[in-house]
């Protein structure tokens, strides 16, 4: 079993200030059983997140190639997948500031349905001139296919959130110009008409992720982590009490279980915790580098009796 956790810590101070403070008995004691694999350092600027790295390396698909989640997703659909390629749609809030755009977090929207499937309709004749075909999923995500999302990097919205935009365009022109169409559309659709007069935001464009084309060799989901998304709200909302709250959460279910398993269990055991800058695999069935057992015997010793909070720190 493979436990994986993003936003294990985050990058305001304050997450690290309330793990400092944090109980996680059972943290503490499966550490005991697994050894450390190395710190993984992840670049602020990769189009990924920590956690969305590690799970397209388990499942074996190549670095340097578009993260391609909307066309896994369509496959699980039972969508054609076979050299399709697709993308998610997030119609969403931007907030124009005087130096740079920031997009909310769509859930603030508290989007009904009735009004995503009005506004993908209003978007879809646009859709339909640029060969993109739209289709519903959830308020604020639908899917997209086409041929311009073939080689097209994208961000996902819990990667670009809180920061500046322009530095997450997607590289196309054909986008930037239906964005920039799509704008002027919602500007007076009915429906931000009707969200004004309750004073709900507007929807006043929308956010491309996920795209690109399944590779061949994709491994089975069997074999893949177990992703724990726990934490991913409250540190996106930066709500650390919540956060804290949601780790101790996991130290006594998910956390308990692999604690169990290696306990009792003949079977490989392994955790990454993910944080913005980069990741940590820990592991009950490899023998790490003798430097790595070394400074892992350190970190044991000067940091009883919570080792964890020595690799958090360094996330």
């Amino acid at each position: 079993m493979h436990l994986l956790l993003p936003f294990a810590v985050g990058t305001d101070p304050a997450s690290k200030d309330i793990l400092r403070h944090l109980a996680l008995p059972n943290l503490t004691r499966l550490l005991n059983h697994l050894q450390p694999q190395g710190l993984q350092a992840h670049p602020t600027h990769k189009h990924a997140l920590a956690h969305e790295q590690v799970l397209a390396l388990a499942l074996g698909w190549p670095e340097d190639q578009p993260l391609p989640w909307a066309a896994r997703h369509a496959a699980a659909r039972g969508l054609p997948a076979d050299d399709v390629a697709y993308a998610f749609i997030t119609p969403c809030h931007w907030e124009v500031g005087t130096s740079q755009v920031q997009m909310l977090d769509p859930v603030l929207l508290n989007l009904q349905e009735v009004e995503s499937r009005a506004l993908l309709a209003a978007m879809t004749p646009y859709a339909q001139e640029d060969d993109i075909t739209l289709r519903y999923e959830q308020p604020t995500r639908w899917l997209a296919s086409g041929e311009m999302f073939r080689d097209l990097k994208s961000a996902s919205v819990e990667r670009v959130l809180h920061q500046d935009l322009a530095d997450w365009m997607p590289a196309s022109n054909v986008l930037r110009r239906l964005q920039n169409e799509m704008q002027m559309l919602l500007y007076t659709h009915p429906v931000n008409d009707e969200r004004s007069a309750r004073r709900a935001l507007p929807v006043n464009s929308f956010w491309v992720s996920g795209s690109g084309v399944l590779p061949v060799s994709t491994a089975q989901a069997s074999d893949l982590p177990v992703v724990a998304e726990g934490l991913m709200a409250p540190a996106l909302a930066q709500d650390w009490t919540r956060w804290g709250e949601v780790w101790q959460e996991l130290d006594a279910t998910h956390i308990a279980t692999l604690l169990q398993r290696v306990q009792s269990v003949d079977t490989p055991v392994q955790l990454t915790l993910c944080g913005d800058a980069g990741y940590v695999t820990f592991s009950s069935n490899a023998t790490p580098p003798a430097a790595w057992r070394k400074a892992w015997r350190q970190v044991q010793t000067l940091w009883q009796p919570s080792p964890w909070t020595y690799w958090l720190e360094t996330l």
